[in-house]
């Protein structure tokens, strides 16, 4: 295991969710990287700074009072009109646990409607969210065949995993994640620092969408193939994100109906 890997297993580590060969793997890595060990005890100390009850406050009574009686009365909100301020709220949360973990990052994000396709839009949003600590990953594993039978009994559909290791893509975990109104698969590969989501659900044989998008510094490509729809997005480079989705449709045996380009 490398000091890169144990960067990005860091918080699953601390709070054992990793299989037992990973967990023996960074125990063993910690031991002997004195730079990694340094940063487990940080986390660790912060973490458990950060759960003290002393850090939480009730307001008071008459405050809470006052912020009622200073609400107006609102109409039932739909569920359209709902998720988009959520949406946004999460990425600014986002951007905020980056200012207090990583000053060198910096995310620009464009004005609500700037995005004129929701399915960019949420995968974007779904990314952004599962680079915050803690949300990356439900199953951590690097073997195709811990990954998809995790999937079995969460889904109405069988998702394709595929280890891409031996072409510069690692595959690192799985989750669950919401798209476009339903339940989908979404496994999580590396590229060196950088994760890749790759989102599969099955296609509506209607959508029609362009292959490849660029918004806010990511890079979001989307394919059909075999009645799987596919959305593939990183702040990789674009040359690097292309490279992924064909060595992910060359593995999987299955030409894209809508190929990147």
């Amino acid at each position: 295991m490398t000091c890169d890997d144990t960067k990005l297993l860091m918080h699953a580590y601390l709070d054992d969710e990793l299989d037992a060969a990973q967990s023996a793997a960074m125990a063993r890595h910690l031991q002997d990287c004195p730079a990694c060990a340094a940063s487990y005890g940080l986390h660790g100390r912060l973490r458990k700074a950060l759960a003290q009850p002393g850090l939480y406050h009730r307001a008071p009574d008459a405050l809470r009072e006052r912020w009622r009686l200073a609400q107006p009365v609102a109409r039932p909100a739909s569920f359209q009109s709902r998720r988009a301020p959520l949406v946004y709220a999460m990425a600014a949360g986002f951007a905020g646990a980056l200012l207090l973990t990583s000053p060198a990052w910096i995310i620009v994000l464009q004005q609500p409607g700037a995005d004129s396709n929701p399915v960019v839009a949420e995968a974007i949003s779904s990314h952004i969210r599962s680079l915050q600590v803690q949300h990356l990953m439900d199953v951590v594993s690097t073997d195709q065949h811990t990954v998809k039978p995790w999937f079995e009994g969460k889904l109405d559909f069988s998702p394709r995993v595929k280890d891409l290791a031996s072409e510069g893509f690692p595959l690192i975990g799985g989750r669950l994640d919401a798209i476009d109104g339903r339940s989908v698969a979404a496994l999580i590969y590396k590229r060196h620092l950088h994760v890749i989501n790759l989102y599969q659900w099955p296609a509506d044989s209607t959508a029609t969408a362009p292959p490849e998008v660029q918004r806010h510094g990511y890079t979001v490509i989307r394919w059909t193939a075999e009645g799987m729809r596919y959305v593939a997005i990183s702040d990789v480079s674009a040359g690097d994100l292309k490279q992924f989705v064909l060595a992910f449709q060359n593995d999987a045996g299955t030409p894209a109906a809508n190929p990147p380009r």
